[in-house]
């Protein structure tokens, strides 16, 4: 066991990349897909409360006359998601391992560096409001100290006016280049953290050089990531019951084809 246990830190003192390619991505979804449906109860579960508590804070913003910033508060859930789905990585994992999963086993999972794995969930957090603040430092920039408008206002002024296209724009670039940066450090740094006994620096960069070292298929994974995750926000978040466990399978699988430990 203590060779086994040797073997394994050696392994994960400095995680090599695998190389993947274009149509992987195209596979972790058929994977997760799969995944999904094996055990649906779990899946569709953890998506319904995510879904849950998604309309619950549009539904406060809306009374709080704050529609707007349901737009921002939405795209910040890109850099939060994959610290929600580790429930979704563990039944990947256990059903790749033919182990039993209970709900229990998957609503308090046992990770191997669970300090370094809260750790990183304080970073995700603290991203999200930076980007949080980033929004409302861009809209103060076009639009002066006004408060942020009804939804229903919002909306034709960000897409008929000038000071609304600028918005749009730069707020969309920022955004852009944040959930990205956020998107190439937590690609696989979660499920790293969960399996394998590592420092969440060292598995910020792994994830980093995951992404570096296959451009094009992580940038087509960001894409289908983006996609899905738009789909559940457009129908009302409705949506995500569906496509967040759907993103949580396939993305144990994206780990485990990018990272040889």
């Amino acid at each position: 066991m203590a060779t086994g246990e040797t073997a394994a830190h050696t392994a994960v003192s400095n995680p090599r990349i695998r190389r993947v390619g274009l149509d992987d991505p195209w596979i972790w979804l058929a994977k997760g897909w799969r995944d999904l449906w094996a055990q649906p109860a779990i899946g569709l579960g953890y998506g319904a409360l995510v879904t849950a508590i998604s309309i619950l804070l549009a539904l406060g913003l809306f009374s709080l006359q704050m529609s707007s910033v349901v737009v921002a508060l939405a795209a910040g859930f890109f850099l939060i998601g994959p610290l929600l789905a580790v429930g979704l990585y563990e039944t990947s994992r256990r059903l790749e391992c033919d182990e039993p999963i209970t709900l229990t086993s998957v609503v308090i999972v046992g990770t191997r560096s669970p300090a370094q794995l809260a750790f990183l969930g304080v970073i995700l957090m603290a991203s999200f409001l930076i980007w949080v603040r980033a929004a409302t430092l861009i809209f103060a920039l076009f639009f002066g100290a006004q408060a942020w408008p009804p939804l229903e206002q919002f909306l034709p002024t960000l897409l008929f006016t000038w000071h609304g296209l600028g918005l749009l724009v730069v707020g969309t670039v920022a955004g852009a280049v944040i959930a990205f940066a956020i998107f190439a450090a937590s690609a696989v740094s979660v499920p790293l953290l969960m399996t394998e006994r590592l420092d969440a620096v060292t598995a910020v960069i792994t994830s980093f050089r995951s992404v570096i070292e296959n451009p094009a298929p992580m940038l087509l994974w960001a894409w289908l990531v983006t996609i899905l995750i738009g789909v559940g926000m457009v129908t009302g978040f409705l949506g995500l019951v569906v496509t967040f466990p759907l993103i949580g399978h396939a993305t144990w699988h994206a780990y485990r084809a990018l990272i040889e430990v």
